[in-house]
C-alpha cells in the first residue's frame, strides 16, 4: 500500500492511498465467504458456492463492494500511521479508482490537529484578585448556622418576610383548575423565592385561614407561559426564632467551647474557600493568556459539533429549571446573538485550550498513572452524584476511559503551566499555588532531594522524574 497526504489547510488534510488488489485478497475471500452463506444454488450446500458461480449469478461488483467496505476501516487507518495523522473527526471517503485484479484507490479528507508553536511558558506574569474575608462574610455564615439551629413556633398574626407558612396553592385558567395545578401542605419561607412569581407578595399581611388570588404565569406544563389564576390560602404562620450568638450556642452547633474560637473557624474557613476561587482564577488567567500568545487554527467542524452538544446540555438544563431560553436570555439580559457569540468564543477557546494542553503534555511527556486515573473517576462520580462503582463501570463499557486520561493528562499540563507562570494578587503578594492542598490549605514544600544520596534516575532528565510529585490543578477546558 502506498500513501500520500496533502494539506488542504492549517485543521484539514487529504490522504490519497494506493492498494494494489494483493493486499485486497484478505477481505475478497471473506466477501465471498459472506456471500456464498447468503445465497443458495441447486448442487451446492449453503457456503460452499465457488467463487466463480458467485461472479456469475450475483455478480464481482457485488463481491468488491463487500470486500472495499470491508477492508477500507483498516487501510484508512493503516494509513493514518504510516503518514503520523491525528483525525479529530470522521473522514470524507471516496473511491477514485477501482482496477478489477489490478488497484483501488481511495482518497479520505480529514480534520486534523493543528501544528502549534507553543510560545515560552516560564515566568507568565498574571495578577488575581486578594484573598479577603470581611465582617460581612463571616457574619453570614454565622447567620446561616444560626438558622440552622433555629425552632419555628406558631404565630397568631399576619404572615411578614422571612416568616415560614404552610399554604394550599392552586391555579385555574377560566374558572377551571389546570391539570396537575394543585398543591396542599407546602412549606414555604417568604422571601426565598423560586416557586412562583408574585407568591411572596401575595403571601405578606395574610393571617392563618386567609385566603388571596393573583395572576401569574405557569413554568411547565401544557399552559406553560400562559397567565393563570394562582389561589393561595394561608393554614399556618411560623416565626423563625434563632439561638443567641453566644458561648452555648457555640458549642451546641460546633465542637468549639467559645463564640470567639467559632467565629474563627468560619474565618478560616471561608479563607480556605477565597485561596481556592483564587487558585481557579490564576488557572483561568495564565491559560487565557496562553491562548493570547498562542495561534491555534481550530476545525469549524469540530466547533459545530461542540455548539450542537452545549445547546442541547443547555437546553435540558433549562428545562429541568423550569425555564424557556427566552425567559433564560432575560434574565442574562442577552440576546439571541450575543448568547451565540458568546458561546461560540467559548467553544472555539475550549478546543483551542485543549490542543495547546495535548501540545504541553506531549513535550512534557506527561503520563497517568491508575491511582490518578482512579481518583479522578471518583472525583466524576461525586461531581455527578452517582454510585462511584456504577461510573467506573459504564465509563469502561462505553469505552469513555480515553476520554478521562485526556483530561487527567490536561489538568496536570495545565498545573505545570501555571506551577511556572508568576502569579501575584492585587496588592503585589506572591500566590502560593504549589503547595496548595485540595482543602484551601497551604502545605509545607517538599524536601530538597539531596543531589550527593538522591537515586539517579537511568535514561531519563530529572524534569521528567519528578513530574508526578508537581502540585496540580484540577482544571480541565470545557469541551
Amino acid at each position: 500500500m502506498k500513501s500520500a497526504v496533502e494539506t488542504l489547510g492549517p485543521t484539514r488534510a487529504k490522504l490519497t492511498v494506493e492498494v494494489p488488489f494483493d493486499e485486497l485478497k484478505p477481505s475478497l475471500d471473506a466477501a465471498y465467504k459472506k456471500i456464498a452463506q447468503q445465497i443458495s444454488v441447486p448442487g451446492f450446500r449453503k457456503g460452499k458456492v465457488p467463487a466463480t458461480l458467485i461472479d456469475r449469478q450475483v455478480g464481482r461488483g457485488a463481491v468488491l463492494d463487500e470486500a472495499i467496505n470491508e477492508a477500507l476501516p483498516r487501510l484508512y487507518v493503516q494509513a493514518l500511521q504510516e503518514n503520523d495523522i491525528q483525525p479529530l473527526a470522521q473522514p470524507e471517503i471516496d473511491i477514485t479508482r477501482l482496477e478489477d485484479n489490478d488497484t483501488l484507490e481511495f482518497t479520505a479528507e480529514v480534520d486534523v490537529r493543528p501544528e502549534i508553536t507553543l510560545p515560552s511558558l516560564e515566568g507568565l506574569e498574571v495578577t488575581v484578585d486578594d484573598v479577603a474575608v470581611s465582617d460581612e462574610d463571616v457574619q453570614e455564615q454565622i447567620e446561616s448556622l444560626r438558622e440552622r439551629f433555629g425552632t419555628l413556633l406558631d404565630v397568631e398574626r399576619a404572615a411578614a418576610d422571612g416568616d415560614f407558612v404552610t399554604i394550599d396553592l392552586k391555579a385555574t385558567k377560566d374558572d377551571e383548575v389546570v391539570e396537575g395545578g394543585e398543591a396542599s401542605g407546602v412549606s414555604y419561607q417568604i422571601g426565598r423565592g423560586g416557586m412562583i412569581e408574585g407568591l411572596d407578595e401575595a403571601l405578606v399581611g395574610l393571617s392563618a385561614d386567609e385566603t388571596k388570588t393573583f395572576q401569574s404565569s405557569l413554568a411547565g406544563g401544557a399552559l406553560e407561559g400562559e397567565e393563570v389564576d394562582i389561589e393561595v390560602k394561608v393554614l399556618a404562620v411560623k416565626e423563625q426564632q434563632l439561638p443567641e450568638v453566644d458561648d452555648d450556642f457555640a458549642q451546641m452547633a460546633s465542637e468549639f467551647d467559645t463564640i470567639d474560637e467559632l467565629t474563627e473557624d468560619v474565618r478560616s474557613r471561608l479563607g480556605n474557600g477565597k485561596r481556592l476561587e483564587q487558585a481557579a482564577a490564576a488557572r483561568d488567567a495564565v491559560l487565557e493568556k496562553v491562548l493570547d500568545l498562542t495561534e491555534v487554527p481550530v476545525p469549524d467542524a469540530v466547533v459545530a459539533d461542540e455548539l450542537r452538544a452545549r445547546r442541547e446540555n443547555i437546553e435540558q438544563q433549562l428545562t429541568f429549571a423550569g425555564m424557556t431560553m427566552e425567559q433564560y436570555l432575560d434574565s442574562e439580559e442577552q440576546t439571541v446573538d450575543e448568547f451565540e457569540a458568546e458561546l461560540e468564543k467559548r467553544v472555539r477557546d475550549a478546543v483551542a485550550a485543549q490542543f495547546i494542553l495535548d501540545e504541553v503534555a506531549k513535550r512534557e511527556e506527561i503520563g497517568v498513572e491508575q491511582q490518578e486515573l482512579t481518583e479522578h473517576m471518583m472525583r466524576r462520580a461525586q461531581q455527578s452524584g452517582q454510585n462511584p462503582n456504577e461510573y467506573v463501570k459504564h465509563m469502561v463499557e462505553h469505552n469513555h476511559i480515553p476520554e478521562l486520561v485526556s483530561e487527567v493528562v490536561r489538568g496536570k499540563a495545565l498545573a505545570l503551566v501555571v506551577e511556572q507562570a508568576v502569579v501575584t494578587d492585587e496588592s503585589g503578594n506572591h500566590v502560593e499555588l504549589k503547595n496548595l492542598r485540595g482543602d484551601g490549605t497551604i502545605g509545607e514544600p517538599e524536601p530538597e532531594a539531596d543531589p550527593e544520596t538522591a537515586p539517579e534516575a537511568e535514561g531519563e532528565p530529572q524534569a521528567e522524574a519528578d513530574t508526578e510529585s508537581r502540585a496540580e490543578v484540577e482544571a480541565e477546558p470545557e469541551s
